[in-house]
């Protein structure tokens, strides 16, 4: 009867910790970032002001709580932004989110690639490549990292 007792404590020790390893399996899946649009707000001789607003899915069965974005913005194959920015988005299990970032720009590094865009980009798709991490706040996550190239149109606030 000892045995038979000693036998189910491990047979139950063993199940947990298999339970255990399968919770582990279920780490997040790396969401999905997409550019959606680059709006330009603000242009003087000092500074530039974009808008830059992104779209993020959630392949997960649990939703995401993202607490900052790490991001590399080529247009057209130009640098155009980089930076981090703290944010407090949370993705549903499964569904969609949105989120912008307001980058003020250096004039005189980005005016040549600023103007060709938004004289292009209001007639045409510019090209895009963005890289970065997400930083997901679930404990022992690492940042999710992404890249992701497509089209975008630029267009302008100022009127």
């Amino acid at each position: 009867m000892n045995l038979f007792v000693v036998m189910r404590g491990m047979l139950l020790v063993l199940s947990l910790q298999l339970l255990g390893c399968a919770s582990l399996d279920e780490l997040p899946a790396t969401p999905g970032v997409s550019l959606r649009n680059v709006e330009i707000e603000h242009v003087d001789f000092r500074s530039q002001t974009v808008l830059l607003s992104f779209d993020v899915t959630n392949p997960n069965s649990f939703p995401l709580p993202i607490r900052s974005i790490h991001y590399d913005v080529r247009l057209d194959g130009n640098r155009f932004a980089s930076g981090t920015a703290a944010c407090a988005l949370d993705i549903p299990a499964g569904s969609d989110g949105a989120f912008s970032i307001r980058v003020d720009l250096d004039l005189l590094q980005t005016a040549p690639q600023l103007m060709f865009a938004a004289r292009d980009g209001g007639r045409r798709d510019l090209s895009y490549e963005l890289q970065g991490e997400l930083g997901i706040d679930i404990p022992g996550t690492r940042p999710a990292r992404f890249s992701k190239s497509g089209a975008v149109r630029m267009f302008s606030a100022l009127r």
